[in-house]
């Protein structure tokens, strides 16, 4: 997985290709309308208010895709939010070259390049004062699957036979892989398989030691543990994703299309806390939304002259974010605080302890 996706020549994330969109593969919730990025801004704000308004506050966006976030989060906040946008240190990290090079045309088409630093992972940033944001990050990080067979924990490995990709049970290959199992997969039956993203883990790590102040907000599709590894799902969450279809067929074009696995934040918040971030509150994306949205009755959502017709369009891409057996519910938000105490921020006002 780690190769089809991040492999510096044929990886998919490293091809100078529309990964999301019409063009693309999938959709993402900044494909779709200026309005995620806006509210989002919002939130920024107020977190930049609860830290006692900092002369810098930086925002890092890891995974920037095409820039559409960044471009739609920068132009809001300099029109509606001049005084948090002359703070505003936007920190753009995209791993692929060529991706980076795609995010800054896009900047640079606003007149927004010289108001983003672009880097290529977290290792090259000091600690900061502000947030770390990411939507669609964690579910393409290369995961380990195993399966219960026999009564007991095998890893799924990948094999060559003749010119097919098969899939083969062995050990496993890494004693964490049997920890995460055991807490949080602890009645995984027989015959049923399960993803273990090591690499998630390892990320929030690093997230929190870049943190010095702040906050960090993970959206994503996924779910708590318990919710997540149950009977239902007999074979896990990893899909492939192309041309808008799934498939469970990974091994037909590497390279070519994604691969992703639900995000358990459960091993976020444990992982955060281990790391001396601390848990603020988990959600859907439907009430972090409404919340942020609620108290001017969705302004943000239409540009100055939009006519009827631009109006409703807008509205029905507004739905589609927020719809309970779509994008509202599937995807949560997640976010965690270090140096501020009991922050209460808007999106999270539907939010049950």
């Amino acid at each position: 997985m780690g190769l089809c996706l991040y492999h510096p020549e044929f990886g998919y994330y490293f091809q100078d290709r529309d990964r999301t969109g019409v063009a693309g593969d999938y959709f993402t919730s900044s494909d779709l309308h200026p309005i995620f990025a806006r509210l989002i801004a919002r939130q920024a704000a107020e977190m930049w208010e609860a830290l006692g308004r900092p002369s810098q506050f930086t925002w890092v966006e890891s995974g920037a895709g095409r820039g559409l976030f960044a471009r739609d989060f920068l132009s809001w906040a300099r029109r509606a939010l001049p005084d948090f946008s002359a703070a505003l240190d936007y920190v753009a990290i995209e791993p692929g070259p060529r991706q980076r090079a795609r995010v800054h045309a896009r900047l640079a088409e606003a007149g927004l390049e010289r108001s983003v630093r672009l880097a290529a992972n977290l290792e090259e940033l000091e600690p900061v004062t502000g947030c770390f944001f990411s939507n669609e990050l964690v579910d393409a990080f290369p995961v380990a699957v195993v399966a219960r067979a026999g009564g007991r924990l095998n890893e799924i490995y990948v094999t060559v036979e003749g010119n097919e990709l098969r899939e083969k049970l062995g050990p496993l290959s890494d004693p964490a892989i049997a920890s995460y199992a055991a807490r949080y997969a602890p009645q995984l039956e027989e015959g049923c398989r399960m993803e273990v993203n090591l690499k998630a883990l390892q990320w929030m790590r690093s997230v929190a030691e870049k943190l010095a102040r702040g906050f960090v907000i993970t959206i994503d599709y996924g779910d708590l543990a318990e919710h997540l590894h149950t009977p239902d799902r007999p074979r896990g969450t990893l899909l492939a994703y192309r041309g808008h279809e799934t498939s469970e067929d990974f091994f037909r074009a590497p390279g070519e299309c994604d691969l992703t696995a639900h995000v358990n934040f459960s091993a976020l918040i444990d992982t955060g806390k281990d790391s001396g971030l601390n848990f603020t509150r988990f959600t859907t994306q439907e009430r972090f939304l409404m919340a942020l949205g609620e108290e001017n009755e969705f302004a943000d959502l239409y540009d100055p002259g939009q006519s009827e017709v631009e109006k409703l369009q807008a509205r029905l891409k507004l739905k589609r974010l927020l719809f309970p057996g779509g994008m509202g519910s599937v995807f949560k938000v997640l976010i965690q605080h270090r140096g501020i105490t009991a922050p209460k921020l808007t999106g999270l006002r539907y939010t049950r302890a």
